[in-house]
Order: structure tokens, then sequence, then C-alpha cells
């Protein structure tokens, strides 16, 4: 039980130090353009410039997404090399995932670029609770 308390602590501090929901979003989205290319033919509005692109975009921004979150101090190119490879799915693979995993990829990318790193963290509402009630 001890082990798992002390988990999702450290998980939490861990997520505080990047843009964990700009690279989360920005890797979800390429995954999500990678499922759609596997649809069916009565489903795939665009099959894609000559099928390589439609692989390689996606997994570009996966790849992205996961530098974003285990190499934040790089995260400007890599947000706006997410943006780019978002946009340019909409051509080569299924209209960037039926648009799902387009604005997945677009809204990962522009948290990513707009997060600060010497921003304090937020603190819960159970925190200022706790201070409040300490204070004189």
């Amino acid at each position: 039980m001890s082990e798992r308390q002390g988990f999702r602590p450290a998980f939490r501090r861990w997520r505080a130090d990047r843009p964990f929901w700009g690279g989360a979003l920005l890797a979800l989205g390429g995954a999500w353009i990678l499922l759609t290319m596997k649809a069916s033919l009565k489903v795939v509005l665009q099959v894609g410039m000559q099928g390589l692109a439609g692989y390689l975009l996606p997994a570009l921004m996966v790849v992205l997404g996961l530098l974003v979150l285990f190499n934040p101090a790089q995260r400007l190119f890599y947000s706006i090399t997410g943006v780019l490879v978002s946009l340019g799915t909409w051509l080569t693979s299924n209209l960037g995932g039926f648009f799902v995993g387009l604005l997945l990829g677009v809204v990962g990318s522009c948290l990513a670029f707009g997060w600060l790193p010497d921003q304090e963290p937020r603190r819960s509402r159970r925190e200022r609770r706790k201070e409040a009630a300490t204070a004189p």
C-alpha cells in the first residue's frame, strides 16, 4: 500500500516539471491517426500520398509528443514541428484521422508551446484550505 501512495505524489511532481498534457495530446493524436490508417476501405476518405507519408507523419507526431514529455527543454522546437506535422496529416492520412487526430495534435502542440517552466505549480483546493486553516 505504501508503494502506491509514494507513486502518485512522485508522478505529480514529474508531471509538474514538463508540458504533460501537451505532449500527451500530441502523441495521442498521432496514435489516433495511425489507428485510422488501418480503417477498412469503405471508411477511408483519402488513401494518401504514396502510403509512406501517411504512416510517417503520424509516427513522427507520436515521437514528438514523447520528446516533449521527456525533453521539455526543447519543447518550442518540438511543438512547432508538431503543429506543422499535424497539419500535414490533413493531406496524407485520412484528413488527419477524420479531424480528431489533427485537432488533438494541434491542441497538444499549442499547449506545449505555451507552457512556461517557471510558473508555480497549481495548488489544489484542499491544499489551499489546509494552508488557510493553519494561518493565524
